[in-house]
């Protein structure tokens, strides 16, 4: 008896219509199929998830849907061998973008993240004193409708004081996230703040690490990078009390010291800042792209992920899931991953 042949699955909503069945072409324009391709690319921390539909209109029948609108996504496997079957909820999506061209005429639709969009990116001014990184993100988490999610490593660290200068939220947390060496993103409308790598769930479990065999795809690359490390950082911060800008150092070393450009109120924001990228510059710049023949809805952002099959060094490595991209089109449903190190 033969395997049942791989038959990917997909299902496309528009602000709430189903229009899966034009797109496979069992519902209207004669049982013409009109997905052309469908890309869909995943990433960490603060650049939004993106979303790109190519369909069919050689006959002038696709309605150009309006800015604005928002699509969602469920993508996996009908059948096959080798494939987990069933649909996988990826999300919902805000159109930013729309092209029409040809001939062939075929209309292309961009969109980005929902979870990314709307108030987050909204400049704003404040300033809080004498709180906690946690209390920060808590209430930044909750002025824009979502729930709050911070590592208990960092939701403690005082914060003496921290101004929002026509800055957007997103801006202010992709600071924090660089200030403090930490992701921040928003998944499943919950805004995550934790130690890069942390592979934490929205809802706070441990996400369990998944194997990639050499045999599961078609192309690797491999990659490593000179960088200079830092042996010492250099961060400068306002004393109020001396009137007068003082300076910390962390690491040691014989070389000239990095210097931070920011200048920081207190000496604890200064001394987190220098001590976070003393750490960045620390990490072994490797990368680890992936190209694998079947689909794989189990990869995503922050995922720890094990190899086998390659050489030594590559196999021995930690690594975490940086960037996924699903393709769906005339050859199949593929997934591309991009991996670094693990912290």
């Amino acid at each position: 008896m033969s395997a049942p042949a791989n038959r990917p699955d997909y299902r496309v909503t528009v602000d709430g219509q189903d229009i899966t069945p034009v797109l496979r072409g069992d519902g209207t324009g004669g049982g013409r199929p009109r997905l052309v391709a469908l890309r869909l690319s995943e990433r960490r921390g603060d650049e939004a998830d993106q979303l790109e539909l190519t369909v069919d209109d050689s006959d002038g029948q696709v309605a150009i849907p309006p800015e604005g609108a928002t699509i969602t996504l469920q993508l996996g496997w009908a059948s096959g061998a080798g494939v987990t079957v069933g649909l996988v909820d990826k999300g919902s999506y805000v159109v930013d973008e729309v092209e029409h061209g040809g001939p062939p005429d075929a209309l292309v639709i961009r969109a980005r993240s929902a979870d990314l969009a709307g108030s987050l990116r909204t400049r704003r001014e404040h300033a809080w004193h004498d709180t906690s990184l946690g209390e920060v993100v808590r209430a930044l988490a909750g002025r824009n409708g979502l729930r709050a999610r911070v590592d208990p490593t960092l939701a403690g660290i005082a914060v003496k004081v921290l101004v929002q200068t026509r800055e957007s939220d997103m801006a202010l947390l992709r600071r924090l996230g660089r200030e403090h060496d930490a992701l921040a993103t928003v998944k499943a409308k919950t805004l995550l703040f934790a130690p890069i790598g942390a592979g934490k769930t929205a809802g706070g479990a441990t996400i369990p690490a998944v194997t990639i065999a050499r045999g599961d795809g078609d192309r690797h690359s491999y990659r490593v990078e000179k960088r200079d490390a830092a042996g010492k950082v250099e961060a400068a911060w306002h004393d109020r009390g001396k009137a007068k800008r003082q300076l910390v150092t962390v690491g040691d070393g014989d070389g000239a010291a990095k210097r931070l450009a920011r200048v920081y109120p207190t000496e604890a924001a200064a001394r987190a800042a220098a001590e976070a990228e003393r750490k960045r510059c620390g990490r072994t710049p490797r990368r680890l792209e992936l190209s694998l023949a079947l689909g794989r809805l189990d990869l995503y952002p922050e995922r720890a992920a094990t190899v086998r099959g390659f050489k030594r060094a590559i196999d021995e490595t930690r690594w975490v899931v940086s960037e996924v991209t699903h393709e769906l089109g005339a050859r199949g449903f593929g997934t591309s991953v991009a991996c670094e190190v693990a912290s």
